[in-house]
């Protein structure tokens, strides 16, 4: 649900943001940035702390392997540092060029500096994540988002607060611009979910490969999946006509007792 607000939080700072750089629909701008700055902030940080990093105890204390290839860790130690770049390589089993923070994953998955945090050589190959590399990059794209997030709208509010914002162009043009990058970090947290659990559908139980069903035939899976994604293709297309529609009309004019209303919430 956090997520969620983020994502409303983003989308109509955006619209803000949009409608002060074109000089169109000032008042309603005003407002939009007014109500999504500070929940915005608010709903990324508590996005970081504390669901992101409960759930990142959860996963190191239930799911070792996943945080292992999360972070492409091969080996395993104390103090292990908190990967910010690196590509990986898992025929060498290796992390090529990384850039990491020593001892952060220590302190994120267990809450001391010297715990000792797993790499993937601890376990069997067949328990393994199947994509590795989509799996890690998966992760540090919704984190690096999220990190991205805080921050701007750490500088957004501080400038809305020192009645700055409007007259940076800069940075009304990177709310505008983040408008996608909520739903992309939203997508790579699905991403990351579905390709960390794997390969068990019940984890250390229940295999992913033992939950096929004998009686569905392949075909018959392949041409439901088209169907989704042909669903969803033409959902996807209506929702940006719709939405870009919505946004070069922009809001109704208002009538004299509601411009009231807005300039009192405005100044709030």
């Amino acid at each position: 649900m956090t997520s969620t607000v983020v994502t409303a939080s983003f989308v109509v700072a955006a619209m803000g943001a949009f409608y002060l750089l074109q000089e169109r629909h000032v008042e309603q701008a005003r407002v939009f940035l007014r109500l999504a700055l500070p929940v915005g902030l608010i709903s990324s940080v508590l996005l970081a702390f504390p669901t992101g990093d409960t759930q990142a105890k959860l996963v190191a204390r239930y799911q070792p392997v996943s945080l292992a290839a999360m972070e492409g860790r091969f080996e395993s130690g104390p103090r292990a540092g908190l990967n910010l770049i690196g590509q990986p390589n898992v025929r060498e089993r290796k992390l090529d060029n990384p850039i990491a923070v020593p001892g952060v994953l220590s302190m994120l998955a267990f809450g001391h500096l010297y715990s000792d945090v797993k790499g993937l050589n601890e376990f069997p190959d067949k328990d393994w994540p199947d994509n590795i590399e989509l799996l890690y990059y998966s992760f540090h794209v919704m984190a690096g988002l999220g990190t991205i997030f805080i921050a701007v709208m750490a500088l957004a509010n501080a400038l809305a607060w020192t009645r700055r914002l409007e007259t940076n162009r800069p940075v009304l043009w990177v709310l505008m611009l983040l408008f996608p990058f909520p739903y992309i970090a939203v997508t790579a947290g699905w991403l990351t979910t579905e390709l960390g659990r794997q390969p068990w559908l019940v984890y250390g139980l229940f295999r992913t490969a033992q939950g096929a069903s004998p009686t569905v035939h392949a075909g018959t899976t392949l041409f439901t999946l088209i169907g989704f994604c042909g669903l969803y293709a033409v959902l996807s297309v209506l929702f940006l006509y719709l939405v870009a529609r919505e946004i070069g009309h922009g809001p109704e004019p208002l009538e004299p007792a509601e411009r009231s209303s807005v300039r009192e919430v405005a100044l709030v």
